[in-house]
């Protein structure tokens, strides 16, 4: 019993200067709850024979942590140094600075998002987006959703609700987060008419299955797949022709979409989204937060009467997008319009484009800081050649040569607790196991003294 006395009451602790501090800080109802647990929890220590006045000793600070962690966001900023760029677990693209300035301005003021300055009636907030998207991609008209998911839901509800979708069987595809597309199809309520084969299909696979019934015909990018050797599908063009002759519109998928020849900086030539335009796809989707390096957001650009279909779908409004989303998407293509420019303000292109030399470079300096602080843990730190990744699906047997840090220790486990030690620091640092190691590709590491300061803090 002696031992539960040295215990305070809950208003004996509330009256004292960590008490209040911590009332101040946090409130007093948030206050009381860790206060009350962590009480539980010390007369259950006390009565399994702690000392009554050690536990005492430490329940405000007990408290004051518990506070700290609950208060604690958990969208906390980390080091991505998986080696994929886009990492969809990691938010995929870091903004360009202009499009964070423009998205701090519309969380901050009022804004005309539907509001015509000119006339003084109400607009529409794709108005804002709408007239860069048609001078980046050649398309006769665009809008915006909350991501690409959505837009080609919208587009296949608009087009072939109660009528069938015409798309080869090696399309199908499924991606992260078990989203699958014969589901979103489903979801859209047309009817899924497969053809072709897992590996080929032919022009005539498509011919023979057009029907009166058929609302649309759906080309969709394989995405983070891909099927080599014995393979055949029917390109772009071709499709369009037999959509064209058929009277039935073609919606091209493109998934992450690029605005730009990803040939210019070294990765594999991919088409552009004014390319699929060109190729006659009345309608095109694509993502905004992958290879466009903006805010999560999915487009649907092309025919005019098409688009003005889709705005008219109840959906629409249930999935459009808000003012700080369209904001920053605005900043992000008004820099494709200066292609000189480009790589150097736009965070994923730079990360893409970064060359191996600067990353070894990087590697170099970095190793004998790094090897000093893993030292103390019973770590060695190397430096190693690295195999990045663009992410989000996009090139997915493509790799970009890297650098990085290889991190090893004794004990088959070394690999997992030193990650698991790293994703604990104040700023996490995210790497990869492989071959017996921790990994840390530096390509995405802006900042040598950020590593630095992290691992220190681990």
């Amino acid at each position: 019993m002696d031992g539960f006395r040295a215990l305070p009451s809950v208003d004996q602790f509330l009256l004292t200067d960590a008490g209040q501090a911590l009332t101040a800080q946090h409130g007093r109802t948030a206050t009381l709850l860790a206060l009350r647990a962590r009480l539980d929890a010390a007369r259950a220590e006390i009565a399994a024979g702690a000392d009554g006045a050690d536990v005492a000793a430490g329940i405000a600070a007990a408290v004051a942590a518990d506070l700290d962690a609950a208060s604690r966001s958990g969208l906390r900023p980390v080091l991505n140094l998986t080696g994929t760029v886009l990492h969809t677990n990691l938010g995929r693209a870091i903004l360009a600075e202009q499009a964070i300035r423009a998205a701090s301005t519309a969380m901050a003021h009022p804004l005309a998002l539907e509001f015509d300055l000119d006339g003084g009636a109400r607009g529409q907030r794709d108005d804002h987006l709408r007239g860069l998207l048609c001078e980046l991609t050649g398309a006769e008209d665009a809008t915006i959703v909350n991501n690409n998911a959505a837009a080609v839901l919208i587009a296949l509800n608009t087009l072939g609700q109660d009528r069938e979708a015409i798309v080869s069987r090696g399309e199908l595809i499924e991606i992260g987060g078990a989203f699958r597309m014969p589901d979103i199809m489903s979801r859209a309520g047309t009817k899924l008419v497969e053809v072709g084969t897992t590996n080929r299909t032919h022009p005539r696979d498509y011919e023979a299955a057009i029907t009166p019934e058929t609302g649309v015909i759906l080309k969709v990018h394989t995405s983070n797949y891909r099927i080599e050797g014995f393979t055949a599908e029917v390109p772009a063009p071709r499709l369009s022709e037999i959509a064209r002759k058929a009277g039935v519109p073609l919606l091209n998928d493109l998934g992450a979409g690029s605005l730009l020849d990803l040939s210019r900086i070294g990765l594999r030539r991919e088409p552009t989204v004014a390319e699929a335009v060109a190729e006659g796809a009345d309608l095109v989707t694509f993502s905004g937060d992958k290879l466009l390096g903006g805010p999560q957001a999915g487009f649907v650009v092309g025919r005019k009467d098409l688009i003005a279909r889709i705005n008219k779908n109840p959906l629409k409004r249930a999935i459009r997008l808000d003012k700080i989303r369209i904001a920053a998407l605005e900043a992000t293509l008004r820099l494709y319009r200066d292609p000189d420019t480009l790589l150097e303000r736009l965070p994923t292109l730079r990360m893409l484009s970064r060359p191996q030399a600067d990353i070894v470079a990087q590697a170099a300096r970095l190793q004998p800081q790094v090897a000093r602080i893993v030292a103390e843990w019973g770590f060695d730190a190397a430096i190693c050649d690295c195999a990045s990744q663009i992410g989000s699906g996009a090139l997915p047997v493509d790799t970009i040569p890297s650098a990085g840090l290889r991190l090893t220790g004794t004990g088959g486990d070394a690999p997992d607790r030193l990650s698991a030690r790293l994703r604990a620091a104040p700023v996490p640092v995210i790497g990869h196991i492989r071959d017996g190691a921790l990994i840390l590709d530096l390509r995405c590491l802006t900042s040598d003294q950020a590593l630095l300061e992290a691992l220190s803090a681990a």
